[in-house]
């Protein structure tokens, strides 16, 4: 019996993964939590179907977030900040209905998937969008990392 516990826990160490590689280098995990009450103005674009919106509330993301509608019943919220880059004067990306735009090389991403759009094939690793978790609760979206 003592044999059985001996195999069971070397399978199970050698099963953990502990390949950080696909963690975004540059961009850090901070912890936040913002609410957003869709009856209000500001947030109201989000009650149709694929209308997003950009949050540059202080202490929310790193450079701020990006909110989509993306089903029904779904939000979808992204770091604003590009996610190939270290953040600085020029990472804030820029908004343009579902796609955002990063001002320093011009990479576009979808907002439905998170993934960069025309993904260059040069050898290099690029990371998709930095996704927060967004969940509903009656009229107020939570968005939280």
């Amino acid at each position: 019996m003592l044999r059985f516990f001996g195999v069971l826990l070397i399978v199970s160490l050698l099963s953990c993964d502990n390949d950080r590689g696909a963690r975004n280098p540059y961009l850090q995990e901070i912890g936040f939590r913002f609410d957003m009450n869709l009856n209000l103005p500001l947030y109201s674009p989000l009650t149709n179907l694929g209308n997003a919106v950009f949050i540059d509330t202080p202490g929310v993301g790193i450079k701020g977030i990006f909110v989509i509608k993306s089903n029904f019943d779904q939000y979808r919220a992204f770091e604003a900040s590009c996610p190939n880059h270290v953040p600085n004067e020029c990472s804030t990306m820029e908004l343009d209905g579902q796609i955002v735009t990063c001002p320093c090389d011009g990479y576009e991403y979808y907002l439905f998937t998170g993934q960069q759009k025309d993904t260059p094939d040069d050898g290099n690793r690029y990371y998709n969008l930095l996704e927060y978790q967004a969940t509903i609760s009656g009229n107020v979206v939570i968005v939280t990392n």
